[in-house]
């Protein structure tokens, strides 16, 4: 495998992109050897949902398109960024706060955490901001079934 492997994908800032943003992910993890149902598969696969949702939800039409990146680095760390064109970064709700949404940060922040990763959020040139969430890079190995 190559040390250093990459898939992207833009989309419309529309409802309908977040299940296709999952599907592309599913779809390249495993091509990089990480079958779908797997915990990681999973865990990365919500993530990609959340920041796709926060995408299309909190640009308020100021961003025509969101891009999915998927960066594997040495088989050793996943990158996963979500770019959007509009400025304003993710907003950290206090938790005493009571809401319906706004909670796809925390749900991010927690998850990557879990799995020994982080988040950053980067400004792009054009004036939007790509949130970037790095995880430890794990595939399953495979055990022979006994019969």
């Amino acid at each position: 495998m190559a040390d250093h492997q990459e898939a992207s994908v833009t989309l419309p800032s529309e409802p309908v992109s977040v299940s296709a943003a999952r599907r592309y992910v599913a779809q390249v993890l495993a091509e990089w050897g990480l079958p779908a149902g797997t915990d990681t598969g999973e865990t990365v696969r919500l993530i990609v949902s959340e920041l796709a949702t926060n995408a299309v939800q909190h640009t308020f039409g100021q961003s025509p398109t969101f891009t999915v990146d998927l960066r594997l680095e040495r088989e050793e760390q996943l990158r996963l960024g979500v770019t959007d064109s509009h400025p304003r970064r993710p907003q950290r709700l206090p938790a005493a706060v009571q809401q319906d949404n706004g909670r796809g940060m925390v749900i991010i922040r927690s998850l990557a955490k879990e799995y020994g990763g982080r988040l950053t959020v980067t400004p792009t040139p054009d004036g939007g901001k790509t949130v970037w969430i790095a995880l430890p890079w794990h595939v399953p190995v495979s055990v022979p079934v006994e019969h």
